[in-house]
């Protein structure tokens, strides 16, 4: 079986005609790149050190916390989950006792709840009914200095909040104590956080953040990057980019201006050392996919056809800022929309729009289609692509993320590569289908205890089946500091050998 899966794989990869290798003459595919994942785009598990100078880190946009009174050892709740009041009577937490910070500063946040409405101030005590923050939903989170974790919420009219039942909560307490039996103390539990670029730059605030991006912008990858890339056997980057690029170099707070003069630069690099660049949307306003390297602000995910005409803006923005480079290879317009949030009919839409504004700058560059994560047809967007020229489909293979892949052994892992990975890939790739991009693939396991040979066997592994993706593969990540996630680092202690 394993045998035949092989023989039909690279009987279709032969069933291409050369000439569709050939439509942009400079482009030799498929090519062989890494990801320059938290450069442009941030994702704070990479490198954690980078909150370290924010103070309260641990209270970031998009974090989930919960109250329990200790006079009534009971929840706060957005009543139905949020459009009502709010109360203090629930003895376990789950979502309706769930509120998503969005910081203001350092000790003032407005706190989102199930329904997306913001807790705040009513007539008949504290309510969770506007679905826009203002003074009356401000709330500072005064910490108790030797346990941070038992919290006072100070709202806007200078009172602070408190349980005065199960079923009134007011914010009328003048109080002063931290004892378990006064009303206005709460034990806060910190649960799912998102460490993004919104997190980052919002946490340092206006005045630190410019300076804190740019030092990392000039550090995390740098000229000598490329020049180690080419030089072991890669002949591509993808670069993850975030929407508020287009605005450079003023976008909205908390963004930070100047990613789109390191782009300038990764440009530049390529071209130097014979590189070809994909420019990936990664960040996508509104977030296709509720992840923290969405550029989300509190992890709900909110893209939709009402966010199309701006997504196909920042795409404009990056063909007519690059369309004309002799480094471009591809623009991606979208990563990993996220079903069945993403529809596959405003998906559609705007892969059409947006393959329209590349086309305005340049017929030589492939388009990238994502696929949507999540249940969806891996084929749904081939009737689409059949319309389009030069164009390319990007799925995403990670042997992580599933309770599967930790109860396999590291051969049951290689051999999943060989079989499940190997026939998957069969499937997309027809003849005078898209290409196939594998455009995120890493050397981690999901095993405690591999050794080296196990990890360069399962790289091994990913590389020769991958290395049938019609358009190419690219590693995630380039640099990282979980070493099995840094192409660098499996480079450097030979782990992997591209050449």
């Amino acid at each position: 079986m394993v045998y035949f899966t092989f023989l039909l794989f690279f009987i279709l990869i032969s069933c291409f005609p050369s000439s569709s290798h050939a439509q942009n003459a400079d482009l030799k595919l498929p090519l062989r790149a890494v990801n320059l994942g938290n450069w442009l785009v941030t994702e704070g598990w990479m490198k954690p050190s980078r909150f370290d100078g924010i103070i309260n880190k641990d209270l970031l946009d998009g974090t989930h916390v919960q109250f329990l009174s200790t006079k009534l050892n009971k929840y706060l709740c957005a009543e139905n989950g949020g459009g009502t009041v709010v109360v203090a009577n629930r003895p376990a937490a789950s979502d309706w006792e769930t509120f998503r910070l969005w910081r203001v500063n350092e000790s003032y946040f407005n706190l989102r709840v199930f329904n997306k409405q913001f807790l705040g101030l009513g007539s008949g005590g504290v309510e969770a009914v506007s679905n826009t923050p203002t003074g009356s939903e401000t709330f500072q989170i005064i910490r108790k200095d030797d346990d941070l974790s038992r919290v006072r919420l100070r709202a806007s009219n200078g009172l602070f909040l408190q349980a005065q039942s199960e079923t009134l909560v007011t914010a009328d307490y003048t109080g002063s104590g931290w004892d378990d039996g006064d009303p206005s103390v709460f034990k806060m539990t910190i649960g799912n956080t998102l460490q993004g670029e919104f997190q980052i730059t919002n946490g340092y605030g206006p005045d630190r953040a410019p300076q804190v991006m740019q030092d990392h912008w000039n550090s995390y990858i740098t000229e000598e990057d490329f020049n180690f890339m080419s030089a072991n056997g890669l002949n591509a980057v993808r670069i993850p980019v975030g929407w508020w690029m287009a605005q450079d170099p003023t976008p909205p707070q908390p963004f930070v201006g100047g990613s789109s003069k390191a782009l300038d630069n990764a440009f530049t690099w390529a071209e130097k050392y014979g590189m070809k660049v994909i420019v990936d949307l990664h960040a996508v306003k509104a977030s296709q996919n509720g992840n923290d390297h969405s550029g989300s602000r509190d992890g709900f995910q909110e893209w939709g056809d009402s966010n199309i005409d701006e997504t196909v803006a920042v795409i404009e923005f990056l063909a007519a800022r690059y369309g004309g480079r002799p480094g471009l290879a591809a623009i991606e317009l979208m990563n990993e929309p996220l079903a069945p949030g993403v529809t596959v009919d405003a998906l559609t839409k705007y892969y059409k729009a947006g393959y329209d504004a590349v086309r305005k700058y340049t017929t030589n560059a492939y388009v990238i289609l994502s696929a949507r994560l999540g249940a969806a047809d891996p084929k749904e967007l081939y009737s689409l692509a059949s319309s389009m020229n030069r164009v390319a489909i990007d799925v995403h293979y990670y042997n992580l993320f599933s309770d599967a892949f930790k109860s396999m052994t590291v051969q049951q892992n290689i051999d999943y590569i060989n079989n499940q990975r190997a026939s998957n890939l069969g499937y997309l790739i027809t003849p005078n289908g898209p290409l196939i991009l594998v455009g995120e693939w890493t050397g981690e396991l999901d095993r405690d205890g591999a050794s080296m040979e196990d990890y360069q066997r399962f790289a091994r592994a990913q590389i020769d089946v991958y290395g049938g993706a019609t358009f190419g593969w690219a590693y995630w990540s380039y640099n990282c500091e979980w070493n099995h996630w840094s192409l660098k680092w499996m480079i450097d202690n030979n782990f992997i050998k591209l050449q």
